[in-house]
């Protein structure tokens, strides 16, 4: 069976927790694809690496998670790709609802927020949780994509 494929990333703030989530994301069945940053000694732009993971998640129709101190700015440049419903997950009941009611394609994690063992409690619930089959629901995220046909690119 292929494994699932993961798009991660971070920035100087958030590569020690992308670090323990991509060995997580493996022992988990998970093959992780990371797109930055390689370490934590100087600061990176974290929009950089946001914007190419979202992309690639965009391409896939796939999923994948940011790391940065807060997941805040990660969140903001990761939305501005059409396709994306990036969302900020700070713990549990945020991850699953995250999924079940939105759709979220891409995790986005402060690893200034969060300890290792929430991070990984949090991207466990929102990677094996599937959107939810109610009508409401799914009728706003279609709202939201009819939305992105015109204001994005």
């Amino acid at each position: 069976m292929k494994k699932e494929v993961i798009f991660i990333g971070s920035d100087h703030a958030g590569f020690r927790l992308k670090e323990k989530i991509k060995a997580f994301l493996g022992k988990s069945g998970y093959r992780a694809e990371d797109l930055g940053v390689d370490d934590d000694k100087k600061y990176h732009d974290y929009p950089k690496t946001a914007i190419k993971v979202a992309k690639k998640v965009a391409k896939a129709k796939g999923k994948g998670i940011l790391v940065c101190g807060t997941g805040l700015g990660e969140a903001i440049v990761a939305n501005k790709v059409r396709g994306i419903r990036a969302t900020n997950c700070f713990n549990e009941y945020t991850a699953l609802k995250s999924r079940e009611h939105n759709d979220s394609n891409l995790l986005c994690l402060g690893a200034r927020i969060l300890k290792e063992n929430e991070a990984k409690k949090i991207t466990k619930i929102w990677l094996e949780t599937n959107f939810s089959k109610e009508e409401r629901h799914r009728r706003r995220v279609k709202q939201i994509k009819e939305m992105e046909k015109n204001m994005c690119r």
